[in-house]
């Protein structure tokens, strides 16, 4: 037998009972009370030291009038079958793990307004249950999550279907609207204005989403309902870092969805300005695939959301 080959084991056709055999050896150095202790006669338990050494080319254990004892080349070959044997115990642990779910790999996207409470509470919650649960989050516009989600990326999403052609093969399960609201940094005089109306903030400055997004659409639509220009002093971008450092810089006004606005008021990053807006986005919720079965530990954290919008929603 070639046993420079790294699989040698393979052709070899080395069982696990052999190996288990080895340690026997190893912790009575007796064959008559290892092969008891395996539930073998002494005879098989013989040959199966024999036909390993065969295979290994070496001798394994000096037969001695007392017992056996390994030697060195016995002595590499019990510490690896521990070894051995040891992982795959750890291996069938980790199967009963995934298999409830406590341990694996999960990916979820997220839309924003979702990112800043009800995927945090979720997550939190299946931590605790299953520290050794691997979280991807991946925070995108729910378009591009979907073609994420089609493409086998992620294992559910949290967001919305914006076209009817996109629900094809999917499940969409709603969790809640989503109003919107202005914001403005701590101390803006707005803040102390009351009963103001959409003609009082057409004229402001303001920070907004790209032109083409959604929210954007919506905004501009709110002020042309009412018989108002959309406002033209714009600064356009959606980063939100870029935005918090805008409005604690100048007066200008920015709309966001109103769990985001909550989010960073609770942190006196930002402050929601007085005034209901008529404008909102469509509602989202979960999005997974119809043919798609879930992994245990997806469908924990699935239901960890499912919990958590139960609470805040």
């Amino acid at each position: 037998m070639d046993t420079t080959n790294p699989n040698w084991f393979l052709k070899a056709r080395l069982k696990t009972r052999q190996l288990l055999l080895l340690i026997a050896l190893d912790d009575y150095r007796n064959i008559h009370r290892a092969a008891e202790e395996l539930h073998m006669t002494q005879p098989a338990a013989s040959k199966q030291v024999k036909d390993l050494e065969q295979m290994l080319d070496v001798r394994l254990f000096e037969r001695l009038p007392r017992g056996m004892e390994p030697t060195i080349y016995g002595e590499t070959m019990i510490r690896h079958a521990r070894m051995a044997l040891t992982s795959l115990a750890l291996a069938h642990d980790d199967i009963v793990a995934l298999k409830a779910g406590l341990a694996g790999q999960v990916e979820v996207g997220v839309i924003m307004a979702p990112a800043m409470a009800l995927l945090p509470r979720a997550i939190a919650r299946i931590k605790e249950q299953a520290p050794l649960l691997r979280i991807g989050v991946q925070l995108e516009s729910s378009n591009v999550l979907l073609d994420k989600l089609k493409h086998g990326a992620l294992d559910f999403m949290i967001g919305r279907i914006l076209d009817k052609e996109d629900s094809t093969g999917l499940i969409y399960e709603e969790l809640s609207e989503e109003p919107a609201c202005a914001v403005v940094r701590p101390g803006h005089p707005l803040l102390e204005r009351r009963g103001l109306t959409l003609e009082d903030i057409a004229a402001r400055p303001w920070i907004l989403p790209s032109p083409g997004s959604i929210l954007r659409h919506r905004f501009d639509m709110m002020f042309r309902r009412a018989g108002l220009p959309p406002p033209i002093n714009v600064v356009d971008t959606t980063a939100i870092l870029l935005v918090t450092a805008l409005l604690q810089q100048t007066d200008a006004l920015h709309v966001m969805p109103q769990e985001v606005a909550q989010y960073y008021a609770a942190l006196n990053v930002m402050r929601i300005l007085p005034i209901e807006l008529p404008c909102k986005m469509d509602a989202f919720g979960i999005i997974r695939q119809q043919d798609h079965l879930l992994s245990p530990g997806a469908d924990l954290l699935l239901k960890a959301v499912r919990a958590a919008a139960a609470e805040i929603y």
